[in-house]
């Protein structure tokens, strides 16, 4: 098993490829297989969601390079800017990660939040694809419990009561 323990810097040359879910990425501690079958440890300082292209030193002296692995999302299409708009706003209000192109918003599958979208009028679609979202607030902030002596929730930052 070769272990990682810090980023490179810009793009380059890799020795293995690293296919990991969004979830997986988001994880600053992981055990993994490469494409080609090496064990990977990965011990990454906390706060940074991998991406795709990211590379990382192994400490045998090779480079692994991150892919997003295919997986279920929704798509909406939509050619109003302002139904999109409103449809972005409701999503990051629910802190959920979003992949955003011209037109088009991804989420990973949720039923609750397609109907929400369908709800505003959108057609929402299943596709199984890379999924690359925004980097954002929702990547490196801890969520607290609220409770009785302390009702406020915090996230990313701010309060939500």
């Amino acid at each position: 098993m070769i272990e990682c323990h810090h980023w490179l810097d810009g793009p380059g040359p890799a020795d293995h490829v690293l296919e990991l879910t969004y979830e997986k990425r988001t994880r600053s501690r992981l055990r993994a297989q490469t494409l080609d079958g090496l064990e990977v440890g990965l011990f990454l300082p906390r706060g940074r969601v991998l991406a795709q292209g990211d590379r990382l030193q192994g400490d045998n002296g090779s480079v692994v390079v991150i892919h997003a692995e295919p997986e279920s999302l929704s798509r909406v299409y939509c050619d109003d800017a302002l139904l999109l708009s409103r449809a972005a706003y409701h999503m990051g209000n629910r802190h959920v990660a979003l992949e955003i192109h011209a037109g088009q918003l991804r989420y990973l599958r949720d039923h609750v939040l397609d109907g929400m979208l369908r709800g505003f009028g959108l057609e929402v679609e299943e596709v199984f694809a890379p999924f690359n979202p925004e980097p954002g607030a929702y990547h490196s902030h801890n969520h607290s419990v609220a409770t009785p002596a302390a009702p406020f929730l915090r996230l990313g930052g701010h309060e939500h009561a």
